[in-house]
């Protein structure tokens, strides 16, 4: 496969990823899908640092764009120059995927802020045993209602897009290299 293809599929496949990861953010400032709890500001953290917005979105919408019109040039990859800087751009891609992820994990870890019937607290932020699998410790959290799977799907989708789209971002380092080095591969004949 020419590198220029290989940047095109690499592009298309992380656009999906990207709104992906620009949803789940947003769905997450509002748990048990009302808008008070951002106006009475109980939101985590993690949720404030915006990394499926800010790391999974703009930091990778920028190398894709860039890495698809590359991709596009005469239906290769155009230039070696133009390679060159897709490794550039794909690495900050890199960098915004682990951003999205460190924040997804760091959610994951400290579990969601909700009203345990006298105050606002993270009730899992300390807690020595996982509760992922301790179902009947989110009874401990009565509101939002279902804030813990809320979080926790969320957060774990958050995870694996930005999981995928590190590693799509790699793979356009190494095939960005391949075309820096190789040159280009061109699909017509030339006289």
């Amino acid at each position: 496969m020419c590198t220029g293809k290989c940047s095109h599929c690499i592009a298309v496949t992380l656009y999906p990823l990207v709104l992906l990861s620009i949803i789940c953010n947003i769905i997450l400032f509002f748990p048990g899908w009302d808008v008070k709890y951002v106006k009475e500001g109980h939101i985590t953290e993690e949720v404030k640092y915006m990394g499926g917005l800010v790391g999974g979105g703009i930091m990778v919408l920028i190398p894709a764009l860039y890495i698809h019109l590359t991709g596009e040039e005469d239906g290769c990859c155009g230039n070696r120059f133009g390679m060159l800087f897709s490794i550039v751009f794909a690495a900050v891609g890199v960098a915004g995927a682990l951003y999205s992820f460190t924040v997804a994990v760091t959610g994951l870890t400290n579990g969601p802020l909700c009203f345990d019937g006298t105050e606002w607290t993270r009730p899992f932020l300390n807690s020595t045993s996982p509760y992922m699998n301790d179902y009947k410790s989110w009874a401990d959290c009565r509101e939002p209602k279902n804030v813990v799977q809320f979080n926790i799907g969320l957060f774990v989708t958050l995870l694996a897009a930005s999981g995928v789209q590190g590693l799509l971002c790699a793979i356009q380092m190494i095939n960005g290299l391949f075309g820096c080095l190789c040159g280009t591969c061109f699909s017509k004949q030339q006289p």
